[in-house]
Order: C-alpha cells, then structure tokens, then sequence
C-alpha cells in the first residue's frame, strides 16, 4: 500500500487501545523540554502515531491545539522517519506549543527510540 505525504490517513494512527498498551508495555520512552514519546515495533512498513494529551495540559482549546501541531509535524516529515514504529506520543507539562520546537523534537526522539528498539532487538536476538 502507498501512503500519500500529504494526507493524515487512519494507516498512520494508532486507533486501539490494545496497540497503546503494546507500545506502553515495551518500556521504551525518550522524552525531551517538548514532548514525551514512547515507542514500539509494529508490523508494517511505515510508521504511526498515536496522540496522548491529557487535561493536566490544558483545556480542551489547549489541547487540540497540541494534536493539531503534533500530527502536522508528523505529517510534515513522516518520509523521514524510521519504519515500522509505532509512536505514542503526549506533550511535556509546562511545554509551549511551538510547531518548529514539536517538528525538531519528534524528528530527534524518533531516531533515538529507533536506535533503542534496534539495540534491544539485537540484544534479544543474541540472547537466543
């Protein structure tokens, strides 16, 4: 299947609460000043995102605000991230929502958690 760059399609979301908590139960998380991002393997050949913003946040304009500038900022670079991972991915308390600071910050914790799930996979598989 072809993912277009432009649009925000439900292959790039994480939908169900079975696929946060997998995600969550790896253990896997990278966090920086703007965002809090944890990580896990998925099946396919692209990667998704999943949007954790709670009200400890904001209110609800506050909030949508968040998502709107996160998944922009997925959208925006998404050629350039890692395959197959699944992101979850919730705002820093007291962060400002900032597009360039979300974009920079992604890109950057992407890449980290990516090397973290390389390095544990290859752990495991030397330990079999």
């Amino acid at each position: 299947m072809m993912m277009s760059t432009q649009g925000f399609s439900r292959a790039c979301r994480i939908r169900h609460q079975t696929d946060f908590d997998r995600v969550y139960q790896t253990g896997c998380y990278a966090a920086d000043e703007v965002l809090v991002m944890h990580a896990g393997r998925n099946d396919l050949n692209h990667s998704r995102i999943g949007l954790s913003v709670s009200r400890k946040v904001g209110g609800a304009i506050v909030r949508n605000r968040w998502k709107r500038l996160i998944r922009e900022a997925f959208r925006a670079s998404r050629t350039e991230f890692p395959e197959n991972l699944d992101l979850v991915v919730r705002p820093r308390r007291g962060a400002k929502p900032d597009f360039q600071s979300i974009l920079g910050s992604l890109r950057k914790l992407a890449n980290q958690l990516d090397e973290k799930l390389t390095a544990s996979d290859s752990r495991d598989s030397e330990a079999t």
